[in-house]
C-alpha cells in the first residue's frame, strides 16, 4: 500500500496506488533501455522483464565480487540477483539488497508520496509524483514518473543527489521465459550479504 501527502504539513494517507484505479495492472512484459546517471557518470543497459524480473545487459560489463559481468538478472521469486560470469562459467549469486532494480514504483523507506501531475516519460504518458524516503535515517527526495498504462517506474530522479535512472525505447512486448532462467553448463557461486559487506 502507498502513501500519499495531502499537503506540507498534513499526515500521509494511504491510496491504492500511483495510477488512479482500484487496483495496480498486472505487471505487463517489456523490453528497452536503461540510463543510470551517478556522480556525472552514465551507465546503459538493454534491459527486458517479465512480471517482477528483469534482466539486464550492461554495454560495459560492472564489476562483481568474483569478476566482470555483462549480464545481470533480478529474480525478486527468489529474492536473488545472478551475475553471469562467462570467463569462469559461473553464475554468482547474491542477495537483493534495497538498492535493487525493481519496476514497481513503491521505493524502499517510502514516507509520503505527492501527485504533481501528468507528464511524459520514455515517450509515454506518466504520472508525476514527488516521494520522500526514509533509509535508516537518511531522509531523500526523488521526482518519479510512473506509467499511465502499465503503473511501471519510467525514471526516477533524486532532488538531493547527482543520481537517476530513466528508461527509454519501451516496447511493451512478451519476452522469452529463458532469459530469466539460468544459462546451462553454469555452476552457481553463492556470496551471502554478511560476506559481501566483508570482501
Amino acid at each position: 500500500m502507498l502513501l500519499v501527502c495531502i499537503g506540507a504539513m498534513a499526515p500521509c494517507v494511504p491510496i491504492s496506488n500511483v495510477a488512479g484505479g482500484d487496483t495496480l495492472p498486472s505487471v505487463p512484459e517489456f523490453s528497452g533501455t536503461l540510463i543510470k546517471r551517478v556522480n556525472g557518470k552514465k551507465s546503459l543497459a538493454h534491459v527486458y522483464a517479465k512480471g517482477m524480473r528483469i534482466r539486464l545487459e550492461y554495454r560495459d560489463a560492472v564489476r562483481t565480487e568474483a569478476g566482470f559481468a555483462a549480464i545481470e538478472i533480478v529474480r525478486p521469486d527468489l529474492a536473488e540477483i545472478w551475475y553471469v560470469l562467462p570467463q569462469q562459467k559461473h553464475l554468482l549469486v547474491l542477495p537483493i539488497t534495497d538498492d535493487t532494480l525493481s519496476i514497481r514504483p513503491e521505493l524502499v523507506g517510502e514516507t509520503c508520496r505527492i501527485a504533481v501531475g501528468d507528464a511524459t516519460a520514455a515517450g509515454r504518458a506518466a504520472r508525476l509524483f514527488d516521494v520522500q524516503t526514509d533509509r535508516h535515517g537518511h531522509l531523500e527526495r526523488f521526482y518519479q514518473w510512473v506509467d499511465a498504462e502499465t503503473g511501471i517506474m519510467l525514471k526516477l530522479v533524486s532532488q538531493d543527489r547527482d543520481w537517476s535512472l530513466e528508461y527509454e525505447r519501451i516496447r511493451i512486448s512478451p519476452q522469452p521465459s529463458m532469459y530469466f532462467e539460468e544459462p546451462r553448463g553454469y555452476r552457481k557461486r553463492r556470496i551471502e550479504a554478511d560476506q559481501r559487506r566483508r570482501e
